[in-house]
């Protein structure tokens, strides 16, 4: 006997209907990697490959679709294959608790969300499906598994990618005629490009800018000093923060790329003014005071810079990075790796490890600022 409709129907009302899903299809465009989607959508390489049942090296083909999870699509992925722990909070650092949630806002770094909720970093970045070592993303929403509190608001930028080139503290015992000579510059060089007076005193803890690719100075071996000291030169950071629009509008006044300008900015500072690099560079834009006052004196076109403005400072960053786009031909992947290891390194040198990373991590940037 054959069922009547109405128990088929029945039958059918039964079987509970699949979830819907909150990832997003991505069409793969000229120059895309899975490293790259990924890190535009502030996720691992593994995690998306994990949603996709994709090996993580997997080559994408122009056109094709990628699915974007959302966090907790993508941890789940992590889960089935193996790759992370069914409960995120068995290796947190704090008493199991639901935790809730807590949206990124400009100025977070995923150590110190991890820290003011009792959390590991480790354990923070799996239960979302996140790179230790990624960017964060401001709006982006964490899930707080196994924290007992939800974290305040941070005081610090994000900026997440990889360490400043040259970045050194001064250790004590350290001169500038002998940093200077160890790495292969002039003491007038290097006094100039960290706002010093090559007469002065170097103060233990000093953070300075020292070449790109020159060898480590013999003190790096030492600890380094707890207190820093910013040098006293502009451009000076102050405790304002800027929108991608205020960015975006002075690189279309100077004939830069909006979405370019915005995407370093965001890697550099998180818009924050006030950060002042391991490196010695200062503000929204991150700049040097030797590339400050290389601007001021030949690329402001009489235009007197303010070194306590962010907008300012805007100005400075983005005259720059105008004149490395012209000196590398319009090759702006030349220039980008120019801001961040000094186009004449990059000729001579080629890009560092580090520089190809800062370059992919600003390119997966630019679609969030247009394009």
């Amino acid at each position: 006997m054959r069922p009547s409709r109405l128990l088929i129907f029945a039958l059918f009302m039964l079987i509970p209907a699949a979830p819907a899903s909150a990832a997003v299809p991505h069409t793969v465009q000229p120059g895309e990697t899975l490293w790259s989607i990924a890190a535009a959508n502030n996720l691992t390489t593994r995690t998306v490959a994990a949603f996709n049942g994709v090996s993580e090296d997997h080559q994408v083909v122009l056109g094709s679709t990628i699915m974007v999870p959302s966090t907790v699509e993508g941890y789940a992925s992590l889960q089935q294959a193996g790759l992370a722990p069914a409960d995120p909070a068995q290796a947190a650092a704090a008493p199991s608790s639901s935790g809730g949630s807590y949206t990124v806002v400009a100025g977070d770094t995923l150590s110190a969300i991890a820290s003011r909720a009792g959390l590991s970093m480790s354990s923070l970045a799996a239960a979302n499906g996140l790179d230790p070592n990624a960017f964060l993303i401001t709006g982006t929403t964490l899930s707080l598994a196994g924290s007992a509190t939800a974290p305040a608001q941070a005081a610090a930028p994000a900026t997440g990618g990889p360490a400043p080139q040259g970045a050194y503290t001064v250790r004590a015992g350290d001169t500038l005629a002998a940093l200077a000579a160890q790495t292969g510059v002039s003491m007038d060089s290097m006094a100039a490009m960290n706002g010093l007076d090559p007469n002065g005193l170097l103060l233990e803890g000093t953070v300075l800018k020292l070449p790109g690719g020159a060898p480590a100075p013999a003190g790096a071996s030492q600890p380094e000093p707890a207190a820093h000291v910013v040098p006293d030169a502009a451009p000076a950071p102050t405790a304002q923060n800027v929108t991608a629009a205020d960015i975006q509008n002075v690189a279309a006044a100077h004939g830069v790329s909006p979405s370019l300008a915005a995407a370093i900015a965001w890697q550099e500072s998180g818009f924050n003014n006030g950060m002042v690099s391991s490196a010695n560079a200062r503000g929204v834009m991150q700049v040097m005071p030797g590339t400050w006052d290389y601007v001021q004196q030949n690329l402001a076109g009489g235009q007197q810079l303010d070194p306590n403005s962010a907008n300012d400072n805007i100005h400075a960053g983005v005259m720059y990075l105008k004149r490395l786009i012209t000196d590398a031909g319009g090759d702006e992947n030349a220039a980008i790796a120019g801001y961040y290891q000094g186009l004449a390194s990059v000729r001579e040198r080629g890009m560092y490890d580090d520089t190809q990373q800062y370059v992919n991590n600003v390119q997966a940037l630019r679609p969030r600022f247009g394009g």
